[in-house]
């Protein structure tokens, strides 16, 4: 089993979330500790005023908001009964037996999990505190729990979290899963495992996942307010469904918290820069077509992101070295991994198919190579009998500088 606690400011915000949730049919409300009415009897109102009017009594205490959620093994199979008992157990051990606290069953991931919404104020105004919960209070909790119960026990040689998030990390369908749920999920993995240094390459990452981080054209209230979107994207890479404040995903991977790790990620990256090289030497050695050389990082766990402008020229290149989490532009590793030293380093291998060699556009030069250039054509396709019947002329092809040849008028005698 794993617990994740989270504290807040809004009752009504986390009271939300699940209500909206049973709305859309992926979730259920299956019990409620210390109200009055019976769970399946409750209004919404009825649901929230009963935590208002506790978090009143310590007007002092704007953290007055509890929203946790246990999630369990994939293959376990647990009855409506058995989640409600292990809720009660669990809210008793970290010091919430005497709370109201509504229990909900969602069904929109891979593995089964509750959510409970509470106050961490007493009636009688008193705070309980939270600092340090997880440790103090969760962890026993959750280990006795384990054991009491016969559940699964999550693994000591990783982060429990991360565990179970991992399970549902994967690129968005549009229209197939929870849109919030996912980008959610992705947006907390990425910013929370992968070491980026700027906007562009938090999206490179996260485009891998259809989906982008959006701050807002430059005269938009957004933009100046510095406030973030998340987006769904489709294969295009346009952005489609509606989108997501960055405030209102779990971790807060606001624009302000994310500057504050472009310097700490650049940082922390600098181990892998060498080893990422390595690898991308050994691919490009072997490698003889863009194609080919994408394609053979991709199974060194390296995704290769080519940048290109409208007219399809490539102006750029980065490398995601998900084994290590952290990417890298092409400048960044050096000079020989830049998007015009790979393009020139391709082009020059022998494909031993001239005719329909991809066409390759070098960045120092501004010239565009193909397979139909004179020179190459002379080289390859014409036989020796041509050259001995029809001689090769290199100025063939080169315009006259002087024009037509004039024909000399020729003079009348007017002599007599």
């Amino acid at each position: 089993m794993v617990a994740k606690i989270k504290s807040g400011k809004s009752l009504i915000g986390a009271l939300n979330y699940n209500e909206n949730k049973i709305k859309a049919g992926k979730a259920e409300l299956i019990a409620a500790s210390g109200y009055v009415k019976n769970y399946d009897l409750l209004s919404f109102y009825d649901k929230l005023f009963r935590l208002k009017d506790l978090a009143e009594r310590n007007i002092r205490t704007r953290t007055n908001t509890v929203h946790l959620s246990l999630n369990f093994d994939v293959t376990e199979k647990l009855d409506t009964d058995k989640l409600v008992n292990i809720a009660d157990e669990y809210m008793k051990r970290i010091g919430f037996e005497n709370q109201p606290y509504l229990i909900y069953k969602h069904f929109d991931a891979g593995h089964p999990h509750i959510h409970i919404v509470s106050t961490n104020i007493e009636a009688d105004g008193k705070r309980i505190s939270l600092h340090n919960i997880g440790e103090l209070k969760s962890e026993p909790a959750r280990k006795a729990i384990e054991v009491e119960f016969g559940l699964v026990q999550a693994s000591s040689k990783k982060n429990e979290y991360e565990q179970i998030e991992n399970l549902k990390i994967r690129p968005l369908e549009y229209g197939k899963t929870d849109t919030k749920r996912a980008i959610t999920n992705i947006v907390n993995e990425v910013a929370k495992s992968y070491k980026f240094t700027s906007m562009p390459e938090l999206n490179a990452i996260l485009n891998l996942y259809n989906v982008t981080a959006d701050k807002g054209s430059k005269e938009s209230v957004m933009f100046n307010k510095g406030g973030l979107h998340y987006w769904a994207i489709d294969k295009s890479g346009k952005r489609t469904g509606v989108a997501i404040k960055a405030s209102s995903i779990y971790l807060k991977p606001t624009l302000k918290l994310l500057e504050g790790r472009f310097k700490l990620n650049e940082y922390l990256r600098k181990p892998f820069r060498d080893k990422l090289k390595e690898k991308i030497d050994k691919v490009l050695a072997q490698a003889i077509s863009l194609e080919q050389f994408k394609n053979e990082l991709k199974k060194a766990e390296i995704s290769l992101i080519i940048r290109q402008n409208d007219d399809g020229r490539i102006y750029g290149i980065s490398y995601i070295d998900h084994q290590n989490k952290a990417i890298f532009n092409g400048s960044d590793l050096g000079k020989n991994y830049s998007a015009a030293a790979i393009l020139d380093t391709l082009q020059y291998k022998p494909t031993g198919n001239v005719a329909s060699a991809v066409e390759h556009f070098s960045e120092k030069t501004g010239i565009t190579r193909t397979g139909s250039n004179p020179a190459i054509s002379h080289n390859h396709s014409r036989t020796l009998l041509d050259d001995l019947l029809n001689p090769y002329d290199p100025n063939a092809n080169l315009p006259n500088q002087f024009g037509p040849k004039k024909k000399k008028k020729k003079r009348r005698n007017l002599n007599l």
